[in-house]
């Protein structure tokens, strides 16, 4: 539990100096996610997660 904290920490983090540093870019970026449809979204998500699962489990192993 203490790793997944800090994992979602990071994210609060990262997320918060991306809108920090480029506001117009990342409005930009949510103005482009509202108009992508919700397959793709969809794709982009399952990949991004399964991205993510092997990036854990191979610095874990």
């Amino acid at each position: 539990m203490i790793d997944f904290l800090a994992a979602l920490g990071l994210v609060f983090v990262i997320e918060g100096l991306v809108f920090a540093a480029f506001p117009t870019h990342a409005k930009r970026a949510m103005q482009s996610v509202v108009e992508t449809p919700e397959a793709t979204l969809r794709a982009v998500g399952i990949g991004s997660a399964l991205i993510g699962l092997i990036l854990v489990w191979m610095v874990r192993s």
